[in-house]
């Protein structure tokens, strides 16, 4: 992955709909260009997916969750990851292993995902934080 194809990525995480002409203009190559790099990292798993973000009123929350030394996080993440309210599920490092960011309708459909991931065998602890404002960055 070079300048171009960071400079590409860059445009898309702002807006994964922008036209490849409109991409083309603003890093200064060509669309097939961009169409080709873009076609490229999809196939190479660089770009993984891509993703609407709504603001549709409501409540969006990370949980933070810890399990037990020797359960497979991996496993449980992308068990978590199919919840539907869930748009990501993170490893990560610290004194949590996972962390779900979730978009639920209210605040009962945030406590039912805290609910559902505690009664997990494989969870020790959760933590959650409303999301209250977010900026694209």
């Amino acid at each position: 992955m070079d300048s171009l194809d960071q400079e590409i990525l860059n445009v898309l995480r702002r807006d994964a709909r922008t036209p490849y002409t409109e991409i083309a203009e603003q890093v200064g190559t060509s669309e097939g260009t961009v169409r080709n790099r873009v076609e490229r990292m999809t196939e190479e798993g660089i770009i993984e997916r891509f993703t609407v973000a709504t603001r549709k009123g409501n409540v969006k929350a990370m949980i933070e969750i810890s399990v037990a030394v020797d359960v497979d996080t991996t496993a449980v993440s992308e068990r978590m990851a199919e919840w539907e309210e869930v748009d990501f599920a993170w490893q990560v490092s610290g004194e949590e292993d996972i962390v779900l960011v979730v978009d639920a309708s209210d605040t009962q459909g945030v406590n039912e995902l805290i609910t559902q991931a505690r009664e997990l065998g494989d969870v020790m602890s959760t933590k959650t934080r409303l999301i209250l404002d977010e900026k694209l960055g």
